[in-house]
């Protein structure tokens, strides 16, 4: 009998493993049936071909009769936001930034990043409901692209970009792209995220195109190793409203771990999974005692631009205007290929792997507005926050902070926007002609110009929240308690191991003298009184 069953074993395993793997080849195909209730391929709407974005949007509508009506109402669809704390109305039409200053006569170029279709002016509609651009952030075939100066539409006929290059945009098939959409994804946000500020990781530093199908050392979250996160997963949504904002960075979440179905849904912050206590008791619980006055992220991000894409950290427009000696525009790249001069657009410099800077941090992020006066003698903070150590509200955030110097109205003492591309602009920057420029952006905005202009030096800080290292690569104590720590700039309080103070080091130095003493004579009495004994 057993040597029956001994030979029939093989013959057995092997038709289970046949089985198994004939199983496990058909389980994609279930996979895929069981991750949506709806096949749009079937939709008779979507059956028919389309010649542009909104008419897809019409499409769409007639089954999700609501999702337009809900857009309206984010910060992706109006770009601002009215803060709730100190009623400032911030966004991108509002605020200057140290980049390309504002969105202001330069929409089509700037939009094309939109949610919409067709913001190329001021009198874009934004009420209407096929404007809303349901695949951007719904495709899932990845042939759908934004056309980089065509405010929001894709391109619907095969052109080149740049104009004249040999680099050309494919037409989508719109009707495949609809048939084929579903849940959002790292790639269909960073369409866009990744990608600010006119090229691939230039703004943020935690955010460029690595981060598409990052590792688990470059994201621990988001590593596809791993626990292959996507954006949404955090940036939760109810009603098509992402959570969430750099406007209104929470610095510290005091609600803890959010429960799904008895909580806000919101998970946009580390406590909200993590909680205020994150770290095992029974490993370090020290690090415990510092959650209160650090954020999670300034341990846990020691680096950032660390996935092979450098960010940028320095522009200096005030150097635009060179021009080769036969009288046409340059473009130089440093040593690792990257651009670092342009005639139209001024000097840059580049960075990878670069520490943060840290700062006190208690949210309500304020940012200079078109009409607010600044000192032209100083480096200008284009957005400020408050914090201190003795703030209960406040705790130790890293930054990306960007540099770079940006023309300002000497005669007003206020910051300027500037008319950068679209209709007269390539007159302006043949001879570089910085007060049209301005005055064409500011009058568009209905801001006063004085007509003379100057530049200055401005900072613009970026919280980072991304590229979460894995825990064995956080930093260490001595990190920050050394001479030469990460927190030198940091003050108003005490830190050991950065910090002396005379009679805090004397009284310390005299508790561990007087320990060492103590232990010495309770050791030599009792050698002595043992000798006595016998």
């Amino acid at each position: 009998m057993y040597s029956r069953n001994c030979c029939t074993l093989p013959l057995v395993s092997l038709l289970s493993l046949l089985s198994l793997l004939l199983f496990t080849v058909a389980l994609p195909a279930a996979e895929e049936i069981i991750k949506t209730t709806a096949d749009h391929t079937k939709f008779d709407e979507l059956q028919q071909t389309f010649n542009s974005g909104p008419e897809v949007t019409q499409a769409c509508l007639s089954c999700h009769t609501e999702a337009s009506k809900q857009i309206h109402k984010t910060k992706h669809w109006l770009w601002k936001f009215t803060h709730p704390d100190t009623g400032e109305e911030l966004g991108k039409q509002t605020i200057v930034n140290n980049f390309c200053g504002a969105i202001e006569t330069n929409y089509a170029r700037c939009t094309s990043c939109h949610i919409g279709y067709g913001w190329k002016d001021n009198s874009f509609d934004f009420s209407s409901e096929t404007n809303v651009d349901c695949l951007v952030c719904h495709d899932t075939t990845g042939t759908y692209k934004k056309f980089p100066t065509g405010a929001g539409h894709p391109p619907y006929v095969d052109k080149p970009f740049p104009p004249k290059s040999k680099k050309i945009w494919k037409a989508p098939d719109l009707s495949q792209v609809a048939q084929r959409v579903g849940k959002t994804s790292r790639k269909t946000c960073g369409a866009c995220h990744f990608y600010g500020g006119g090229g691939d990781g230039i703004k943020h530093g935690d955010l460029d195109s690595s981060m598409t199908n990052p590792n688990q050392t470059l994201d621990v979250h988001m590593g596809t190793d791993g626990l292959d996160f996507t954006c949404s997963t955090c940036h939760q949504k109810e009603g098509h409203d992402v959570s969430g904002s750099r406007y209104i960075t929470q610095a510290k979440d005091e609600h803890g771990i959010d429960v799904p179905g008895r909580d806000d849904n919101i998970r946009s912050t580390c406590e909200s999974c993590h909680g205020d206590k994150p770290h095992p008791v029974t490993v370090n619980n020290k690090l415990n005692d510092h959650t209160n006055k650090i954020a999670c992220t300034t341990c846990h991000i020691p680096t950032y631009a660390r996935g092979g894409r450098p960010t940028k950290t320095w522009w200096d427009w005030s150097t635009a205007g060179r021009m080769s000696n036969d009288g046409k525009h340059i473009k130089t790249k440093d040593a690792q290929g990257y651009v670092n001069y342009v005639t139209k657009k001024g000097s840059f410099e580049w960075g990878e792997n670069l520490v943060p800077e840290y700062a006190w941090y208690s949210g309500n992020i304020r940012y200079k507005q078109l009409d607010e006066k600044i000192d032209p003698n100083g480096v200008v903070a284009i957005n400020t926050f408050e914090g201190s150590y003795d703030d209960p509200d406040a705790r130790i955030w890293p930054f990306k902070v960007m540099r770079g110097k940006q023309p300002f109205d000497k005669g007003n003492n206020t910051l300027v926007t500037t008319h950068l591309f679209g209709k007269d602009s390539d007159a302006y920057w043949k001879s570089f002609d910085w007060n049209r420029a301005i005055k064409a952006a500011m009058d568009a905005g209905n801001a006063d110009y004085s007509g003379e202009y100057g530049f200055i030096e401005t900072t613009y800080h970026w919280p980072l929240a991304h590229m979460v290292s894995p825990k064995e690569e956080t930093l260490g104590c001595e990190s920050c308690h050394a001479k030469e720590g990460r927190l030198g700039n940091l003050s108003g309080f005490y830190m050991p191991g950065r910090d002396n103070y005379y009679w805090v080091d004397l009284f310390g130095w005299l508790a561990v003298l007087g320990t060492v003493g103590g232990i010495s004579l309770h050791g030599l009495g009792r050698l002595f009184s043992k000798a006595n004994r016998r």
